[in-house]
C-alpha cells in the first residue's frame, strides 16, 4: 500500500484569482535592511510563484537551481547581469527574464528604493540561492520576508 504525499505548505494561499496593490505593497517596506533584500510573497502554487521585493544592498553573483525567473522593474534604477552579458542598466518599465542555472547579480544600486515584481517558473523555494561564491552569503543573509 502506498502512502499519500504530505502535500506542501504553501507560504501564501491564493484564491482561484486575485489583484494586487503593487503600490500600497511597496509602501509597507521598511527604509533599510540587514539582508541584501526584503520581499513579500504574492503567490506560491507549485507552478509558479510571484512575488515583490525591495534590493536593498547590490547582490554578488548567484543563480537559482530549480526555476526560471522574470522579473519586472517598479522603480530605482541598477547595474545587472546575467549570463554572459555584459553589466547594462535597468529602471523601471523594463522586465528581464533568465532560465535556471543563469548567473546573475547586481553590482551596483543607482536609484533608490528599487523595487522589483519577480515570478519565477516553477515555484522557487526561498531557499534555492546558491552564490558562486560561498563567502557572499547564505539564502537568509540574502532575503527576508517582510513581516
Amino acid at each position: 500500500m502506498m502512502s499519500a504525499a504530505i502535500p506542501r505548505k504553501k507560504l501564501v494561499e491564493a484564491a482561484p484569482h486575485a489583484s494586487f496593490d503593487l503600490n500600497a505593497i511597496v509602501k509597507t517596506f521598511p527604509e533599510n535592511a540587514d539582508t541584501l533584500l526584503v520581499d513579500t510573497r504574492l503567490t506560491d502554487e507549485d507552478e509558479a510563484s510571484g512575488r515583490v521585493f525591495r534590493v536593498y544592498h547590490p547582490t554578488p553573483a548567484h543563480y537559482h537551481a530549480t526555476c526560471d525567473e522574470y522579473l519586472i522593474i517598479l522603480s530605482g534604477r541598477a547595474r545587472f547581469f546575467m549570463g554572459d552579458r555584459e553589466p547594462f542598466e535597468v529602471g523601471p518599465g523594463e522586465m528581464l527574464f533568465f532560465k535556471k542555472f543563469t548567473i546573475h547579480g547586481m553590482p551596483e544600486i543607482l536609484e533608490h528604493p528599487l523595487f522589483m515584481v519577480s515570478v519565477d517558473t516553477p515555484r522557487r523555494d526561498p531557499s534555492d540561492i546558491i552564490f558562486v561564491d560561498p563567502a557572499a552569503g547564505t539564502a537568509a543573509s540574502f532575503v527576508q520576508a517582510l513581516t
